[in-house]
């Protein structure tokens, strides 16, 4: 019936980060905004694209691109643990479309997600329950990573897939934009941090806490300007955001994954999500997106985006 796109980031120092009380509630209402236009949507279905930050995939074994037949949140960054309204049916039928599409996706029965699929929900409804759902996730993290032309030819049968289905359904992606967290790189890492990259599920209490000590401390070293962590560039955000406002997505197919790490850290390939999200909605036709919030807000080492966007038609 039709499509719709919610686009917002996540970062793991949005609770305990430092940021200024006009910042802290100027995103609540952001998200409050994107809470209500969800509202009025009124989906049927959640089909949502995010990466994850080695909390569920691994280099042990790294799609590129996984559908979940069933998916369960670690419970990491204050976000709440257990499974996920997975929309198990409507899942497998997707992943058999997608294949014959020619978009060769992994298939999980076990699904693991982070912060990078759960934060943006529980920070609009309290809970990411709210709506059946299916979860993509794109590896963003992981070099070699999916090309941008791959996250867009996904989208684009993924909202093949959505129209098909008679349904309402809310296209989701979150993730960037310019983001440089510590993400430790495998080909330098040392071999303690490597086995946890390969094969690192399921850490102690302790460990997990130690992780997000060095995230918090990096967020503050962010905010006095380390030169090892990149800062938030509101220009690239803001191009970024325009294109995709432009609809013209096959300009994406140019952007080179090594190059947006350099330009806008190692979370910008975040963005791939963004870019599937919206090629999702483009099988539609023209739309109209809506930039409801930004901020470069240095302290979470994130430039903190909300778009919500609805075919062109919608708003005549």
């Amino acid at each position: 019936m039709s499509i719709a796109v919610l686009s917002a980031s996540h970062t793991p120092l949005m609770r305990d980060g430092v940021a200024p009380e006009d910042v802290r509630i100027a995103v609540r209402q952001g998200f409050k905004d994107l809470a209500k236009r969800v509202q009025d949507f009124q989906p049927d279905l959640v089909i949502q694209f995010a990466p994850d930050h080695f909390n569920g995939f691994f280099y042990e074994l790294m799609p590129a691109f996984c559908v979940g037949v069933n998916a369960t949140s670690v419970g990491d960054w204050d976000t709440k643990p257990g499974p996920l309204p997975v929309a198990s049916e409507d899942a497998l039928a997707l992943a058999r479309q997608l294949i014959e599409d020619g978009i060769d996706v992994a298939l999980s029965y076990r699904m693991e997600v982070d912060h990078g699929f759960v934060q943006i929900w529980e920070a609009m409804f309290d809970t990411f329950s709210s709506y059946p759902t299916i979860p993509i996730f794109i590896n963003c993290a992981a070099p070699p990573l999916p090309t941008f032309k791959r996250a867009r030819l996904l989208g684009e049968a993924v909202g093949r897939f959505a129209l098909a289905t008679g349904k309402r359904v809310l296209i989701s992606s979150s993730g960037g934009l310019s983001h440089d967290p510590p993400t430790p790189s495998i080909s330098t890492s040392p071999d303690d941090v490597k086995q946890r990259l390969i094969s690192g599920r399921n850490p102690s209490p302790e460990a997990r806490l130690a992780r997000e000590q060095r995230v918090l401390q990096a967020g503050a070293r962010a905010l006095q300007g380390d030169p090892a962590i990149l800062p938030v560039d509101p220009e690239w955000d803001r191009e970024f955001i325009a294109k995709l406002q432009s609809g013209q997505l096959s300009d994406f197919d140019a952007l080179n994954n090594d190059e947006v790490r350099r330009k806008a850290g190692r979370g910008g390939p975040e963005v791939l999500a963004w870019v599937a999200a919206f090629a999702a909605l483009s099988v539609q036709g023209q739309y109209k997106a809506d930039l409801l919030y930004y901020e470069a807000i240095q302290g979470w080492i994130a430039g903190m985006a909300m778009m919500f966007a609805e075919p062109a038609s919608k708003s005549d």
